[in-house]
């Protein structure tokens, strides 16, 4: 058991000892498990400290976090996830090469590598994991890698069959394949493209099926989702300009992970986003651009266990999560030093960065 100050409780939580309002009186009892109306009501009466059970160790590891996260600290050795993720980066950057020189894909080289780090997918937390090393240069195989371990969990979210996961994921790889015959230059601007320029990156995606369709150990979701991820199911998109009823269920999958790690991601002309502002344009964008359905079923996943994540808001302060509103998923409340800001209300504020 610990004692802890009321903004470090997290609902689940069981009270080891009564707690009593400021005249004596038993407010809630030993043994009751903290929902939001318990919060809400030690908050009303004013009370700042609680016994919780088992509660001691992780308060010291949330001190530690939020030490670091507000005065730095000693960068932490690679986790198993990160040595397996820079081994699939240097794997997926000798197919970039190989393939401008002109060799056939290496697609049992990506599968093996990718296999390795799949064995790790329980570590990966889409809203918090990120590169240990990280090059804007290589922004293009970083999308790829961490595109193809989202759409891994999305394909199991949205009930897609366990044996095709492993083609969703290789789909969610491979989508950017066709950048290999774009223009290098092009790829590479320190500076947003002119209209010239971004109808020749739209051609990534023919370029990409054409690499791609003889390739037996692919299956065609695959190949489709190289081709259409870029679709809108209003039928904006390109390169055909198909809606949702041609759109393959891969290429769904993937265009929601593709939009979600290019804006979190820095770029050569323009910094990495919040993830969470992110999460709000996706949701938007799902509104006759994206799958409503899986968008719906990534962001309740995303944002369902990250009760006593520590964050920077937009100002600056750092607090963690302690309450998350399912019908606004995107805007949890976050404790500071003891005071609650509800983003849900706070509207100028925003989760700037996910710190742990």
């Amino acid at each position: 058991m610990g004692t802890v100050g009321v903004a470090q409780i997290k609902l689940g939580d069981k009270i080891g000892e009564d707690v009593l309002t400021p005249l004596g009186s038993v407010l809630l009892q030993k043994g009751k498990i903290v929902t939001q109306k318990e919060l809400e009501i030690m908050q009303a009466f004013l009370i700042t400290n609680v016994t919780i059970e088992n509660e001691s160790k992780k308060t010291e590891e949330k001190s530690e976090d939020l030490a670091q996260a507000q005065g730095g600290g000693k960068s932490s050795p690679a986790t198993p996830l990160q040595q397996e993720y820079d081994k699939m980066i240097v794997v997926l950057r000798n197919v970039f090469n190989s393939y401008v020189t002109g060799i056939g894909m290496p697609i049992m080289d990506i599968r093996a590598q990718l296999e390795r780090l799949l064995q790790r997918i329980s570590e990966y937390k889409i809203l918090t994991f990120s590169p240990k090393v990280f090059q804007e240069t290589d922004y293009l195989l970083h999308k790829s890698v961490l595109s193809s371990l989202t759409s891994y969990l999305i394909a199991q979210w949205v009930g897609i069959p366990q044996k095709e996961w492993m083609q969703v994921a290789l789909a969610g790889m491979l989508k950017d394949i066709g950048n290999i015959r774009i223009d290098k230059g092009i790829l590479t601007k320190p500076t947003p493209l002119t209209q010239e320029e971004s109808e020749e990156m739209k051609r990534h995606t023919v370029l990409g099926y054409q690499l791609l369709k003889n390739v037996a150990a692919l299956n065609e979701g695959v190949k489709l989702a190289t081709l259409q991820h870029h679709e809108k199911v209003d039928g904006t998109g390109y390169p055909l300009g198909i809606d949702s009823t041609k759109i393959h269920p891969y290429a769904r999958i993937v265009s929601i992970a593709d939009i979600f790690h290019s804006m979190t991601l820095n770029k050569a002309y323009r910094k990495a986003a919040s993830p969470y502002l992110v999460l709000e344009q996706i949701q938007s964008d799902s509104f006759g651009k994206l799958d409503p359905a899986y968008v719906q079923t990534f962001v309740e996943k995303v944002t369902q266990f990250h009760n006593g994540t520590v964050v920077r808001l937009s100002d600056g302060r750092v607090g963690e999560i302690v309450f998350s509103d399912r019908a606004h998923p995107t805007r949890p409340w976050v404790s500071i030093d003891g005071t609650i800001v509800n983003l849900t209300k706070e509207r100028q504020l925003h989760i700037k960065e996910v710190i742990k």
